[in-house]
């Protein structure tokens, strides 16, 4: 079965302090039903992007930079990574659980093998 990313995403300016608690359970609710349905692998959301480092490439060396690799106005808040038949029923479950999500979400197949 494929494995997707559901990558959710929050402007720059995003403020965790302002979470309201709906939002909060609406998250909880729909890991819960998630990992019940045997679909949800893993699930966190990450830090803001002013803590990222990011490894170029320059003059045969890896240099490491203060902050994101792109700049711009919204950041990955947060990613699952769950394990469905399609994208459609990928799409689905982001669908069932709009509470949870405020701001745009992308979800993208992930390439991996299976161990023998």
């Amino acid at each position: 079965m494929p494995r997707y990313m559901v990558a959710a995403y929050l402007p720059d300016d995003y403020d965790p302090s302002t979470e309201t608690a709906e939002t909060i359970q609406a998250i909880h609710a729909l890991n819960a039903e998630m990992e019940a349905a045997g679909v949800l692998k893993f699930a966190c959301g990450v830090s803001h992007p002013a803590t990222a480092r990011t490894l170029k490439r320059k003059d045969g060396r890896m240099v490491v930079t203060d902050g994101p690799f792109i700049e711009t106005k919204e950041h990955i808040g947060g990613f699952l990574m769950i394990d469905v038949a399609n994208i459609d029923e990928a799409l689905a479950w982001v669908k069932k659980g709009e509470a949870a999500f405020r701001g745009p979400v992308e979800i993208r197949e992930l390439y991996y093998r299976e161990d023998d």
